[in-house]
């Protein structure tokens, strides 16, 4: 039985901290998958050797006037983005399209509504908030929500966060990124013998990290090893707070 052929949609593949999607990507064994992409990044870092990418279309003015100000399409299909999926899709005879990243879904919306094939969305974390350069980003999507039938979350915390945003319990499955623990071996550390620890914590800046919990902690610590040093790598909507606490 031939296997399943997926098409992998991806914006931009891939920035430095998208390495879970990497893996996802990679660790396909019982279907065959391509990407699609717009841009390439980091080529050396995330290898693979299946990459599509989607060409800029050739922009007629008068045209693309037309369908975005007078039909009020949106910018899927006055970008010309639409013909582009349509014939990659069909020549790579793809079988279901995986969209990661939900503010990706509702971009390609116009698509996913007409496409004769199933497609599934993946969320990550930052998608499923208010995003304020996207109009009506909750109302978008509950519409993607029904339009898709399997809607994976990274984790169940943010699985209840998908059904406030009115996702149907029942097409959310639960798609952890596990930490691949043989890549990393076991290293002894040492207590810095003059008491000088570098600790360094790297998230995003969000209340579910605890970074607060962490620089308070370390104002306890650093009184009794003077020399220490914490630093915070990432950011995110509490990055403001976050520094005038520290």
């Amino acid at each position: 039985m031939a296997k399943l052929i997926v098409a992998s949609y991806c914006t931009t593949f891939l920035k430095p901290e998208m390495l879970h999607i990497y893996r996802q990507v990679t660790s396909l064994r019982r279907s065959q998958t391509f990407v699609m992409t717009k841009k390439v990044e980091h080529p050396r870092r995330f290898s693979f050797d299946d990459i599509e990418r989607i060409p800029r279309p050739h922009r007629n003015l008068l045209r693309h006037g037309w369908i975005k100000f007078v039909e009020r399409r949106p910018p899927l299909i006055y970008r010309g983005e639409y013909q582009m999926l349509v014939s990659i899709l069909g020549r790579r005879g793809a079988d279901m399209m995986h969209i990661y990243f939900g503010h990706t879904g509702v971009h390609l919306l116009p698509f996913i509504r007409a496409w004769n094939k199933p497609c599934l969305v993946s969320f990550h974390g930052a998608d499923v908030a208010i995003k304020q350069n996207v109009e009506n980003y909750p109302g978008k999507l509950r519409v993607l929500f029904d339009s898709v039938p399997v809607v994976l979350a990274r984790s169940r915390s943010l699985a209840e966060r998908l059904i406030g945003f009115g996702c149907p319990r029942e097409k959310i499955r639960i798609n952890r990124t596990g930490i691949p623990l043989h890549e990393f071996s076991f290293v002894r550390r040492e207590f810095p013998a003059d008491g000088r620890w570098q600790i360094l914590q790297a998230c995003r800046l969000i209340d579910k990290k605890g970074v607060g919990s962490a620089i308070r902690a370390f104002a306890v610590f650093v009184k009794e090893f003077p020399n220490s040093e914490f630093v915070v790598a990432g950011k995110g909507p509490l990055q403001p707070d976050l520094q005038a606490l520290a």
